[in-house]
């Protein structure tokens, strides 16, 4: 019961999909129907600055992509302040940067690259240091000028309750690829009784993922409020949706269909199937 929780999250999905299309109406609306579309955060890796400035202009000129998420932890830490400092100056004010560490700073790494960092106006940080730091990650909540985001560190919503809690953290991260819609639904709750913020996060989706978590994003005025990660596709060269997901404005569209609105493209599926 506590393991595979993507496998479980994906059945759990599909069930609400099925319960939307016996009933006629969206999972959007099933949850509760708060808007039809959500903005969109482009996540920029690991590169030379200059290469990635290039790559979120790119998605900004292209996409209309406005939210940044902008992947840290390296050490030294200087790369990734340079980098951050560059995307601040290629962008201008007006572009939404914020910070995702994958647990790769120490809190004393993670408290130096923020004070850096300090007059970039980054929105927040996510997991910028090991989940089992618990002094550590205390310590970096109280000193930090910017919300700390949790992630990897609270699959569950017990996890969630002890990190928030705890003061290890002001903001959660919730993936449907991870937790469903049940679960994510219940940790939402969580978070606005505990009055935490939430990002709707990506685990490098495909167009079915990505589709599956707008709707739930789009349910809720609090999930709806800040841009979700639901652009990770733009990665991949093909992908199983039977009509391609669009990005325009920086904004996807909910499917206005029952269920999640995901139809797969039955030649695609047949290629790309590995059971055979």
């Amino acid at each position: 019961t506590v393991a595979n929780p993507t496998a479980k999250a994906a059945v759990d999905m599909a069930v609400w999909d099925v319960i939307g299309q016996a009933l006629g109406v969206s999972v959007t609306d099933l949850l509760g129907g708060f808007t039809d579309r959500m903005a969109t955060s482009h996540m920029v890796g690991f590169d030379e600055p200059a290469a990635m400035v290039a790559e979120a202009e790119e998605m900004r000129e292209r996409y209309g992509i406005t939210t940044f998420k902008v992947k840290v932890g390296r050490r030294p830490i200087d790369a990734d302040v340079a980098v951050c400092r560059a995307l601040r100056e290629g962008l201008g004010p007006d572009a939404v940067l914020y910070v995702d560490g994958n647990r790769g700073w120490t809190p004393a790494e993670a408290a130096r690259a923020l004070r850096q960092m300090d007059d970039l106006d980054l929105a927040f940080a996510e997991e910028l240091c090991p989940a089992d730091d618990v002094i550590g990650r205390r310590w970096l909540v109280e000193h930090s000028p910017i919300p700390m985001f949790a992630d990897e560190s609270v699959p569950g919503p017990a996890e969630v309750t002890r990190e928030v809690l705890a003061g290890a953290a002001t903001g959660i991260s919730i993936k449907t690829a991870r937790t469903g819609y049940t679960r994510s639904h219940r940790i939402l709750g969580q978070a606005e009784g505990m009055g935490v913020d939430v990002v709707l996060g990506n685990q490098i989706d495909g167009q079915i993922g990505s589709l599956c978590a707008l709707a739930f994003g789009a349910a809720f005025e609090r999930m709806s409020s800040r841009p979700g990660e639901l652009c990770n596709f733009l990665l991949m060269a093909d992908d199983l949706l039977a009509e391609p997901l669009v990005i325009t404005d920086g904004t996807l569209r909910v499917r206005e269909a029952p269920g999640t609105g995901v139809v797969i493209d039955d030649e695609k599926l047949a290629r790309y199937r590995t059971d055979r």
